[in-house]
Parts: C-alpha cells; structure tokens; sequence
C-alpha cells in the first residue's frame, strides 16, 4: 500500500515515544473533572448539529494558517459564539501546537476539550489528563487493534472521552468491535487528500444509532456542514475554515443548528 503523510506523522510519534522513560504506571493524574464533550454533543442534538472548533495553527499539507494564533483567545471566541466542544492541536512538528495550547485553553473556557493529536502510548493519554483535556484523539488506521483497546481502557479509566477516527467501513467496523460510543470520520482520503463527503456519508450510515458520529475535515460552507447533517452525523469537527476567516465567531455561529438527519442503522 502506498505509504500517507499520516504513516509519516505516526513513525515520528512513535520515535518520540520510545524516548518518553516515564514509566506511566507511576504517574498520578487526576480523574478527569472537565466536562464530557460526548455529552455535550449528545444533549446538543435535539438543536441540531454540533460545532467542534479547533485551535490549529498549520498543517502538513498547507503550511501555515495561522501562525500567530492565540489559543485561549480562539477557545474563549469559540466558546462564545456556541460551541459544543474545542478542538486543541498539540502536535508540535506538523501543526504548530503543543500541551500548553491545551493548557491555556483550559484556563480561558469549561467547554469541553479534545486533545487532537497523534495518540501512540499510555504517557499521550495520561499526558491529555494532565493538561485538562475532556477527551483525546485515536486514530484507527493508525494503531493495532490490542493498541487500540489498551489505550481506549486507559482513557475511559481516567474519565476522558475518546473520539475513534475512522475512514473507511472497514475501520468504523473496528471501531464499533472496540466498543468506541464516539466515532469521528474523517472526510479526506488518506492517499489523494480530496474531500469525499459521499464516502463519509456510507460510513455514517453503518454506524450503530447510539453512536456519537462526528464529520471531519473539509468543511469550508455551511451547505457542506447541513449535507453532513442531514445524512445523519451529530457534530462537525472544523479547524481551517475558522482560523482564516475574518470573523470566526460568526463562521461558528452560522455552522451549528443544522437538522440531524436519521441515520440507516
């Protein structure tokens, strides 16, 4: 199979795993106290869909978006203008970001937060916790499947909620085995980078209904956000579109509400 920048990403990540000495079991992290970003996607629902702003500074495949971003200003103007979670990119090398991102986001806002980030070891997970995270990221096509369930107990055990990234029916298949209740599809094709709503759509449609679905990536219109809506996903995850605009807050507010279609299953 014909390698992705996210097979890049990974071996990075998990290089600077294998640098991390803390030995995790030794650590003592709190129960996670901040509020659950599953929940308030769920109780968003009779509102129609849910918005998850991100704080992203650039990306691997476009560079930089918005190199003098300021995350606890972002959090608290996303916070603002309604919504249901924040989204904090914490990986340094390819987008910009770091813990203290998610930090300092903890300190402006209650909403919830996701850590996004590249989760290969129980130090990333514990690392989420530490900084006040609501949730973290894992990524199927990205971790075995014992990884994946070693790394979603260690998670649920700290009272953080996991959002499991998917592309394909084959993986939101693993995911579902997993017993993921917070499945994220990521709209852009791994090989080409293009957007393929459709694509996503089918995948949506197998997810069991009890299952917080979450659309990813590509979301530049409201249009695309009430396709994704309508086709059955309870929130959107959108970063770029927001950190360019110039006037974000209202980008947010046009994005959340759109009616929730029913999904097949």
């Amino acid at each position: 199979m014909t390698a992705t920048y996210l097979d890049a990403i990974i071996a990075a990540h998990r290089l600077r795993a294998s640098q991390d000495h803390r030995e995790w079991r030794d650590r003592h992290v709190p129960t996670v106290t901040r509020a659950s970003l599953r929940s308030a996607i769920e109780n968003h629902r009779p509102s129609g869909v849910a918005v998850i702003a991100e704080v992203k500074r650039r990306s691997p495949s476009k560079g930089w978006l918005a190199p003098d971003l300021d995350a606890a200003a972002t959090a608290r103007l996303y916070a603002n203008a309604g919504a249901s979670g924040i989204s904090v990119l914490t990986d340094e090398p390819h987008f910009g970001g770091s813990l203290d991102d998610l930090s300092a986001a903890a300190a402006a806002v209650g909403t919830p937060l996701l850590r996004k980030d590249f989760t290969v070891a129980p130090n990333d997970v514990l690392d989420a916790a530490e900084h006040q995270a609501s949730a973290i990221l894992l990524i199927v096509a990205a971790l075995t499947d014992d990884e994946l369930s070693s790394l979603h107990t260690i998670a649920t055990d700290l009272g953080l909620d996991v959002l499991v990234e998917v592309h394909d029916e084959v993986e939101a298949r693993r995911a579902v085995d997993l017993g993921a209740t917070m499945i994220g599809v990521n709209q852009r094709d791994l090989h080409t980078f293009d957007v393929d709503a459709e694509r996503a759509e089918r995948v949506a449609s197998s997810l069991p209904r009890d299952v917080v679905s979450v659309a990813e990536s590509g979301f530049s219109s409201v249009a695309a956000v009430s396709r994704a809506a309508s086709s059955g996903f309870d929130a959107v995850l959108v970063g770029e579109t927001f950190v360019r605009s110039a006037a974000p807050g209202d980008e947010v507010r046009s994005y959340i509400g759109h009616p929730i279609g029913r999904r097949q299953q």
